[in-house]
């Protein structure tokens, strides 16, 4: 049965650009992929209230240790983005492109050809499916084929810097001009948040409340995940720019920042703390462990933390860089750690690290 977009009422302005091997649209011969690109006809619609365009930024696009280096991609071998799966699996997003590997012994189990390998963030939906976030778009992946199924290139930006999937399934995706909202089934752009304070969506979250929270160039803002209005902003942020976002069991949400660690107490929006041995750090990563502790990944080390007090726990050394961008706690029984240089895993009884060689600059 062939579904045409016209009946679904999508109009010029939400035009996306996708491949999905499923539906019968619109069809037109991909030069890179197997698969159809399907493209929306317009249809009477209301005009969509947000701004048009992004205010102009106040900061450069993206905090530095996130910008690309004059250097060529084979050269590169950071790890951006870790996201485990339904599976078990592990899927590790780096500037040498999408692998799935076995967290419990480190083994590749696949590698994904995607059009490109700058990958900024990873996803995966209530079905399975892994979203990924690149430098030059939006792609799904099936973890059963490891095939490109869909894509989308009329984001507010192509630049793709954070992913999100919330409570009714749909992927929030971040850009450094704004946000997106997308149906994961289809792939389609459903709505776009360009005036956002702060312009880029550097991190993402959701509250207690299942609000969407986004870290920005010079705030932190609270939207409304119904809407995709913007329902509360947090200014006074030490340090100005957001950059990692992740919420306790207690409803806190904890912010890194290019200044410390903030907690941040979603209900109130207000800023109940800074961490006092965090700041001055710049903080690009943090995430909760099974069993309560927060690792919190910098520029300058990986440091475990009691979020009751605020105190420094322990730090971990002999990663590939101290520079961390990624974590991914309690998978295959370690905390696996992206960092510029390479991926490495922590045992979560010895706290030792272990780098992985594959994706390693001392072993290319």
């Amino acid at each position: 049965m062939s579904i045409s977009l016209k009946s679904l009422g999508i109009g010029v302005s939400a035009i996306a650009v996708l491949s999905v091997s499923t539906l019968g649209v619109a069809v037109a011969e991909s030069p890179r992929f197997k698969g159809t690109i399907a493209q929306s006809v317009s249809a009477p619609q209301k005009p969509p209230t947000y701004v048009p365009a992004a205010p102009p930024p106040l900061a450069p696009p993206l905090p530095s240790q996130r910008q690309q280096e004059d250097r060529s991609i084979g050269e590169d071998y950071r790890v951006s983005a870790l996201q485990p799966d339904y599976q078990g699996n592990l899927w590790v997003g780096s500037w040498q492109g999408l692998a799935k590997i076995n967290p419990n012994t480190g083994k590749i189990l696949s590698r994904v050809a995607i059009p490109n390998r700058t990958i900024g963030a990873l996803a995966q939906d209530k079905v399975g499916r892994i979203w990924v976030g690149t430098y030059e778009g939006l792609l799904r992946v099936d973890p059963r084929t490891n095939e490109v199924t869909a894509q989308n290139f009329l984001l507010p930006s192509n630049r793709v810097l954070s992913l999100l999937i919330d409570q009714r399934g749909y992927l929030w995706v971040g850009t450094d001009q704004g946000l997106a909202l997308i149906s994961p089934d289809q792939g389609l752009l459903m709505t776009t948040l360009k005036n956002l304070p702060g312009v880029s969506a550097n991190a993402l979250s959701l509250d207690a409340d299942g609000q969407l929270w986004v870290g920005t160039l010079e705030s932190l803002v609270q939207v409304n995940t119904a809407s995709a209005r913007v329902m509360n902003q947090i200014s006074n942020i030490p340090g100005g720019v957001v950059q990692a976002l992740t919420l306790d069991s207690r409803g806190s949400l904890w912010a890194g920042t290019l200044g410390g660690l903030l907690e941040v107490k979603t209900r109130s929006a207000q800023i109940q703390r800074s961490v006092t041995q965090l700041r001055g750090r710049n903080v690009l990563s943090a995430r909760f462990d099974d069993i309560g502790s927060l690792w919190v990944g910098t520029n300058n080390g990986l440091f475990r933390l009691n979020p009751y007090n605020g105190a420094i726990v322990g730090q971990v050394g002999s990663l590939p860089s101290s520079q961390i961008l990624a974590l991914s706690p309690n998978t295959g029984n370690k905390l696996w750690v992206g960092t510029t240089d390479g991926l490495a895993w922590v045992s979560l009884s010895t706290y030792q690290s272990q780098p992985h060689f594959t994706f390693s600059k001392s072993n290319p």
